[in-house]
């Protein structure tokens, strides 16, 4: 196994991944001897067209699959390790979520699956739904959701944990460009706290904006790798950036650059803004106007759990307070506190009634219960009357 003493979150040397038919012959090799290092912190883009092994390197890397050679390492330990799976959230190119759960409960579901905490986990729920713009819709369905819609709580899922590592494999893919100017945005604070994360995406201008380090397969070979500007720098030409001037000041420079340098301007443009960056411009226009929208609503700030990093100080609060959480010190302490205070009513009870037998046993002369009266008969009545009564009685039961 690759050592795990660096720094580094993942390391493959030789990573290989042959896919073999049902004689086990060789089908398809669709990871090639890759050599790759994600180190903490750093946000990597991992390009290429379709079978080009990023997919299949994703899943390696979550121990989904096996490798067929190589070595391969996820926080210094294998891939299959269980100890590492509550550091990771992944986000998988297609959304599978159950239908019949609504976005609360599915978001619960997960955090549950983790062993968050109930408070926790609705803490973190409420910040992931405003955050995805999908707490108007908590209560629908999750199969109800659209394409975008179910990429959003794929998104939310996926950072339930508060990930060391997140994989994102096609993060933008239905979004629209609202969502994927908050995924990006997302993906550079998570960045800066210090998450380390591995994105693969056809869209190479979202990898270009959030990756520090890029990595290009084909044919499950890496073929280049390095920094944006590294691999994009243009060496052919040189641009010059100033203020708007006049055609004559333009004819002017190209003669200077002719007579000085031999070359000559190539073509003069003026600068636009980018597409994003106007629709963008749209959008918060039509929002100062409150128009209606049936689709997600506006995205909320960053979950407080995902860009603070005293937030792991707050989720040990919730633990401590909850009533769930048997084994907490504050839990242990009421049921001393409990137990302690049932003991002590116990041995009043006991002494109460020690008190009570001690005291009828001292007694000089215990107390008798006088008889109870006879009735007083009536003198008015006359008795020989009774006595006839009397006897007619005894007569009757001679017969």
């Amino acid at each position: 196994m690759v050592s795990g003493q660096s720094n580094n979150i993942i390391e493959a040397v030789g990573l290989s991944k042959v896919f073999n038919d049902f004689w086990f012959r060789a089908k398809a090799r669709a990871v090639d001897g890759v050599d790759l290092e994600v180190r903490q912190g750093e946000v990597l883009g991992l390009l290429g067209p379709n079978g080009s092994g990023k997919s299949t390197t994703i899943k390696l890397i979550l121990g989904l699959l096996k490798k067929t050679q190589g070595k391969l390492a996820v926080f210094g330990k294998d891939p299959s390790h269980v100890s590492i799976k509550k550091r990771i959230g992944y986000l998988p190119e297609e959304t599978y979520m159950y239908r019949f759960l609504d976005a609360r409960e599915t978001l619960d579901y997960y955090g549950k699956l983790f062993g968050l905490d109930h408070r926790i986990r609705k803490r973190r729920v409420d910040e992931l739904l405003d955050m995805v713009g999908l707490g108007q819709v908590a209560h629908r369905k999750v199969g109800e959701y659209s394409k975008g819609m179910a990429r959003r709580i794929g998104i939310a899922q996926a950072l339930i944990n508060d990930p060391d590592l997140l994989i994102l494999d096609e993060p933008t893919s239905g979004l629209d460009p609202l969502g994927t100017r908050q995924v990006k945005e997302l993906i550079e604070q998570l960045g800066r706290k210090g998450t380390t994360i591995l994105l693969s995406s056809h869209l190479l201008s979202d990898v270009e904006d959030v990756c520090d380090r890029m990595v290009i397969l084909y044919g499950g070979k890496i073929r280049a790798e390095g920094t944006a500007k590294e691999l994009l720098a243009d060496s052919e030409h040189t641009v010059i950036k100033i203020p708007k001037i006049s055609d004559q000041a333009i004819s002017a420079v190209e003669s200077t650059l002719e007579r000085t340098a031999g070359v000559h301007i190539e073509s003069v443009e003026s600068p636009r803004q980018r597409l994003e960056d106007f629709f963008m411009g749209i959008v918060e226009s039509a929002r100062a106007e409150q128009a209606a929208t049936s689709g997600a609503a506006e995205s909320g700030p960053t979950a407080a759990f995902l860009r603070e990093e005293g937030a792991a100080g707050e989720d040990l609060i919730d633990v401590l307070s909850s009533d769930q959480a048997e084994d907490s010190p504050i839990a242990v302490e009421r049921a001393r506190k409990t137990d302690s205070e049932s003991r002590s009513e116990s041995r009043e009870r006991d002494d109460k009634v020690l008190d009570e037998l001690m005291g009828s046993s001292t007694d000089d002369k215990p107390k008798t219960k006088s008889p109870t009266p006879l009735p007083k008969v009536d003198e008015s009545v006359d008795s020989g009357f009774i006595d006839d009564l009397l006897g007619d009685a005894d007569d009757e039961r001679k017969e």
